[in-house]
């Protein structure tokens, strides 16, 4: 269990690392888009103080010193415009007209449509720099930021997407490397532990058939062959696991009754089973017997761990639309909201001893040989926990 709640932990850690990436990087970068920001503020300030103080400059001049001013203004001006590549600039006339555009990409037919709505941009982006022309005409220079400082901005939020992509991708693929180590190493030990347990069964089946033989006790004789059957019952579902089993329209009831019968016969008095559904009822759906049946045992003994040998399992059985609903409730211990999904990971474990594979089987069998579902239905910490299953019919 404590695996488990680490690799959690880590994959929590790991994410937060990423957050704080991007939020470190989201930051950084709004300080920094600011900063170029008011830089280009000062810049189109700069031209547009430098052009009022030329054209002052010019109107104040005499007629002969107007040429060598105009020129001055007119290389000055090119030198400061061509230099502006990328931040998008209108001056506005007094009546409203557009009298200079610069940086806005438009095709000649839709120039109006195009600078009126970047004017509009331009005007919620920030207040105009006023360009004094004489006495008595003011034009007005609009600007906003540059696409630069725009693709800037964005960054941060790509490079965030990137990092969960990355992350989610990451975490899929570690994720489907251990399912298929798990399955490789379930696999060998199940075959391995089917074929080791052939020879002492067939032994024990010898040995029955000897006690028949010397006139021992018949309900001795019986109780063994039946515990024989269910070892062999036990080996044909290890030398399964790995293979896709033969399904078999058979009579769930009937699996149902002898899974759970099989565990009551073989529990303390003080624990008491109750069925809620009509056990001659015939209700046929793909099973393959020797694995569901251990599903249901397997339920069984982990409710009575739960319970340490004293309260009360019920079963119950619905038939709903083209499904068929078992639920499992025991008066046990109960199961942490936090632990609903990770109970059925291999490892998983609340007792010292067994290796915690065993609901991590029954969700493979019902859902994936099965086609099915198997989850938490319900659990109250100290009162109990209800397991549904959920089969197609």
């Amino acid at each position: 269990m404590d695996i488990y709640i680490k690799r959690r932990r880590g994959k929590i850690l790991l994410l937060l690392i990423a957050i704080s990436i991007g939020v470190a990087s989201l930051l950084y970068t709004s300080w920094l888009t600011n900063k170029i920001g008011n830089e280009e503020r000062n810049k189109v300030e700069l031209w547009a103080k430098a052009t009022e103080s030329l054209i002052d400059a010019s109107i104040e001049s005499t007629s002969t010193e107007m040429s060598v001013l105009e020129t001055k203004y007119l290389n000055f001006l090119s030198l400061v415009t061509a230099q502006n590549t990328t931040i998008p600039i209108i001056i506005l006339e007094a009546d409203g007209n557009f009298n200079l555009d610069k940086n806005i990409s438009y095709k000649e037919g839709r120039k109006q449509e195009v600078l009126t709505r970047e004017l509009k941009k331009m005007k919620d982006f920030a207040k105009p720099i006023p360009i004094v022309i004489g006495e008595n005409e003011t034009h007005f220079l609009y600007h906003r930021e540059s696409s630069i400082i725009r693709n800037l901005r964005l960054y941060p939020l790509v490079q965030l997407i990137v990092i969960l992509i990355f992350i989610t991708v990451s975490y899929f693929a570690f994720n489907a490397s251990n399912r298929a180590e798990q399955d490789q190493v379930w696999v060998g030990m199940s075959k391995e532990t089917a074929h080791q347990l052939g020879t002492p069964i067939s032994s024990l089946m010898a040995w029955i058939e000897l006690l028949k033989l010397k006139n021992v006790d018949e309900s001795l004789v019986k109780e063994l062959e039946q515990d024989t059957k269910r070892l062999e019952r036990i080996t044909e579902r290890f030398s399964k696991i790995g293979s896709k089993p033969e399904l078999l329209r058979q009579n769930v009831v009937e699996v149902l009754n002898s899974s759970v019968g099989y565990i009551e016969r073989r529990s303390s008095d003080k624990v008491k089973f109750e069925m809620n559904y009509e056990q001659n009822a015939f209700i046929e759906t793909p099973l393959n017997a020797a694995l569901f049946s251990w599903v249901i045992e397997n339920l069984c003994k982990n409710a009575i761990d739960a319970m340490g040998n004293n309260g009360k399992i019920t079963v119950n059985l619905i038939e709903k639309d083209n499904q068929v609903l078992i639920d499992i409730s025991d008066t046990g211990i109960g199961v942490a909201k936090s632990h609903h999904k990770t109970i059925f990971q291999p490892g998983y474990s609340t007792k010292k001893r067994g290796w915690g594979l065993g609901l991590s089987l029954a969700k493979r069998i019902v859902e994936i040989y099965h086609s099915g579902k198997i989850f938490i239905k319900s659990s109250d910490l100290g009162k109990g926990t209800t397991f549904r299953i959920i089969l197609n019919r």
